[in-house]
Order: structure tokens, then C-alpha cells, then sequence
């Protein structure tokens, strides 16, 4: 099913997926467009063997989540006041357990969004603001700890589908064992190749807008990164106490403020890729007919002629 491959990168390592929901939206372009901008959520929940589904609220859609217990997870982001952007891409994550029959059972257990009030305590997470992983991580702990995880938590592959920012792990030092002409490890290109073949492979402007945030984010992008590594690249050559050492740290300076520059420079590209992907229609409730129905016109009363002035 479209929905599936669009929300599953790599079928042959991925550990099996709970169902799709059973409902008639499904096959419909809008439904399988939100399930793609949030695939990066329910991925990760669907390989635990958690069943997800798309939901509208008060004024976002949102992840419900069906636990073995009758209970249910709701993912959502913050309903009140509403916000312009798009679904699957929220400033903030909201999770909360509830019960259908237990009106007694409910639980936080993760709030990222910021605080309605700005003179209110914030909460430790408030910090990941958008970021899926911390959200999965979060409810990956809770739900252990209910012993409500169907399945444990994928052990390899990368459980977050696309735009989930990719792992980077430190190199680990040269084997001296190794043959001499053994070819050098680039773990930092080679995350960097490997998000480039996830912006090849996105089946929408939102995923790749997305991945551009990766990199272009002013705190925590990838260009931001870099300008950070040469400035410490800088000032680690200035240690050297000499002349050719401060001009390198001239040069490498010079290169992280062109860095930033180019970040500045194209800030705007991440909306203007996400203002290419058609708007989604919202649905219609399941009960509603799918048109009007014509009905014969009425006689309307004959009004009494008006005087004008």
C-alpha cells in the first residue's frame, strides 16, 4: 500500500509493522500525504507493534496510538492557541495516556511544546521543541516501564523514517593491526552521502523541506555545526604560538563566517520547498455525504418593494 512504502525506507531491515488502520480514508490522497508527514512518528511506534492512525482535534492533527491495555497514547501539537504550521512539523510535542473508561487515567508523558504563559516553568524537554527522537525515546521508557511495549525497541536500522536526522557516531581509532592500505573510514561524509540518498528517495517537498532543516536550523542545523568546527579548528591552531598558526586561525575564522553567511543566505529555501506541496484538504466527517443533496428549488415569499432614498 502507498502509505506503507512511503513511511517504511527500507522494507528489508525494517522489523515488522503493526497494521495500517482499517477505515476508508485510507486509500484517499490527503490521508496518505498526513501519514507521510508523520512517518517519522508513527514508523518508529508501528515496528514497536503499536497500531497508529491520523486524527484532526481542535485545530491539528494528531498520532493516536492503541495500547495493549485499552488505553491510548495521543501525540498531537499544542491545540490552543493555533499554529500556522504545517501537520507532522509542530514547534512542540504533546503526549498524553488516556483511557476510554477511565476517566481517571490520564498521564503526560511528554510535553516539548513551549509554555502558553512565558512566565510559566518550562519543562526539561521544552528544549527538543520539534525533534521526533526524544519524543520516541521518552515514550519508549514509559511504555516499558507499563510493560506496554508489544515489541522492544528496534536493537538496529534506524527506527525513524524520514525526516528523522540521521545518528553520527565518533570514528573509532586506526587498528594497527590493519594492512597499510586499508581504505580510511569518513563516518561524518559518509552520514552526510547517507542523508543525501534519503532526500533522493522523499516522495514530497515536506520530507525534503525537512532534511533542509537538517542542515540549515541556525541552532542546531548543519551549517551552524560546521561554523562552530572552524572556529575551534581556529583556535586550536593558534596553540601553536605561531605566525603561520595565526593565520591559519585567520583563515579558518574567515571560513566559518562564510559558513554562517551562506546559512543566512538561504534560510528562506526550507519554506519555500514546503510551499510546494499541495495544501491538505481537510477531511469530512465520516458521517457526512460526500455532496449537498439536490433538493427542488423552494418559492421563496415575494418580499414587498423597498423605497430607496
Amino acid at each position: 500500500m502507498a502509505a506503507d512504502a512511503a513511511s517504511t525506507p527500507d522494507a528489508r531491515h525494517a522489523a515488522p509493522l503493526a497494521p495500517l488502520p482499517d477505515h476508508r480514508h485510507v486509500d484517499t490522497p490527503w490521508w496518505q500525504e498526513l501519514w507521510r508527514r508523520h512517518a517519522h512518528i508513527t514508523t518508529p511506534l508501528r515496528q514497536r507493534g503499536l497500531e497508529c492512525d491520523i486524527e484532526f482535534s481542535l485545530s491539528a492533527y494528531l498520532v493516536r496510538v492503541s495500547l495493549p491495555d485499552g488505553s491510548y497514547l495521543l501525540i498531537s501539537p499544542p491545540q490552543e492557541p493555533s499554529s500556522d504550521r504545517l501537520p507532522g512539523d509542530p514547534e512542540g510535542w504533546i503526549a498524553t495516556r488516556e483511557h476510554p473508561d477511565d476517566q481517571a487515567l490520564f498521564e503526560v508523558v511528554y510535553n516539548s511544546a513551549p509554555p502558553a504563559d512565558p512566565g510559566a516553568a518550562q519543562r526539561p524537554e521544552a528544549r527538543h521543541g520539534g525533534s521526533a527522537q526524544p519524543l520516541i525515546e521518552a515514550l519508549d521508557h514509559r511504555l516499558a516501564q507499563l510493560g506496554l511495549l508489544p515489541y522492544p525497541v528496534p536493537s538496529t536500522g534506524d527506527p525513524h523514517a524520514v525526516p528523522a536526522t540521521p545518528t553520527l557516531h565518533a570514528p573509532q581509532g586506526p587498528d594497527v593491526s590493519d594492512p597499510a592500505d586499508r581504505a580510511p573510514v569518513y563516518v561524518y561524509g559518509d552520514a552526510m552521502r547517507a542523508l543525501t540518498d534519503r532526500l533522493n528517495g522523499t516522495e514530497s517537498h515536506a520530507d525534503a523541506a525537512a532534511l533542509l532543516h537538517q542542515i540549515l536550523d541556525p541552532v542546531n542545523g548543519l551549517l551552524e555545526g560546521l561554523g562552530e568546527f572552524f572556529e575551534a579548528a581556529g583556535e586550536k591552531a593558534k596553540e601553536a604560538e605561531e605566525d603561520d598558526g595565526f593565520d591559519l586561525s585567520y583563515d579558518l575564522t574567515d571560513a566559518a563566517a562564510e559558513i554562517r553567511n551562506l546559512g543566512e543566505l538561504l534560510h528562506v529555501t526550507e519554506d519555500r520547498m514546503r510551499a510546494l506541496t499541495p495544501l491538505v484538504p481537510a477531511p469530512r466527517h465520516t458521517s457526512a455525504p460526500a455532496r449537498p443533496p439536490v433538493l427542488p428549488p423552494r418559492a421563496l415569499p415575494t418580499a414587498p418593494p423597498r423605497h430607496t432614498r
